[in-house]
């Protein structure tokens, strides 16, 4: 099952603090994290990392980033 982080509209650190919070808080294996700027991506994966997370896939569509992260 997957989980899903809705940081777009959101500037640094809201999104870090969001995700970090998700990824503590989740059953989950895998979380998905949108956001809507670079520096949100980078932070956001960065951050995941940190948390002994995988960033699995970074997708870059039309106005959002699409990041998908995974337990590991």
């Amino acid at each position: 099952m997957k989980d899903t982080v809705d940081a777009r509209g959101l500037s640094c650190p809201q999104p870090v603090l969001l995700t970090i919070s998700r990824l503590k808080k989740t059953d989950s294996n895998q979380i998905e994290v949108l956001v809507d700027n670079d520096v949100s991506k980078e932070n956001v994966c960065r951050a995941a990392t940190s948390q002994g997370w995988i960033v699995d896939n970074v997708v870059e569509e039309t106005d959002q980033y699409r990041i998908s992260v995974k337990r590991t």
